[in-house]
């Protein structure tokens, strides 16, 4: 799974370590981390501190894949912002598609509505044809004169 990370250098173990931010959770998805979530890195490995990395991590939890995060928070920027797509914006488009969805599920209730009472008329109208031929007929066989 990967993850957006911040490198800071863990004075007690004299080490650094990456702070977990954020998980994907799709291809455009991603999860904000609110607990402190941190991984080592282990003696060895020295990293400016506060840069933002990509890690791939196993189902372990061992580092996969590490690299700098730059390239990615550009192409976000290029993607998202130069074109004016806010999260304000994308929850503006959110609420008026939400009430897209609402007027036409009322339209489909009306319409569902009026095509229950066009064929309850529909019926009704049978009804009295059916009666009326009923009427005649039986007023041919008690007319006398054969009207």
């Amino acid at each position: 799974m990967q993850y957006l990370a911040q490198v800071h250098k863990n004075e007690f173990l004299e080490q650094y370590q990456l702070r977990l931010l954020a998980r994907q959770e799709a291809d455009d998805l991603w999860a904000i981390i609110p607990e402190e979530a941190v991984i080592l890195l282990g003696k060895g490995n020295t990293m400016s501190e506060k840069l933002l990395v990509l890690v791939e991590l196993s189902p372990t939890g061992d580092i996969e894949r590490l690299e700098d995060a730059t390239n990615w928070v550009l192409h976000l920027i290029q993607a998202y912002l130069s074109t004016g797509i806010s999260p304000d914006f994308l929850q503006q488009e959110a609420e008026r598609a939400e009430h897209w969805r609402q007027a036409l599920t009322l339209q489909n209730q009306d319409l569902a509505r009026r095509s229950l009472e066009l064929e309850a008329r529909r019926e009704q109208i049978q009804a009295l044809e059916e009666s009326i031929k009923k009427d005649k007929t039986g007023n041919y066989k008690d007319d006398p004169g054969g009207s």
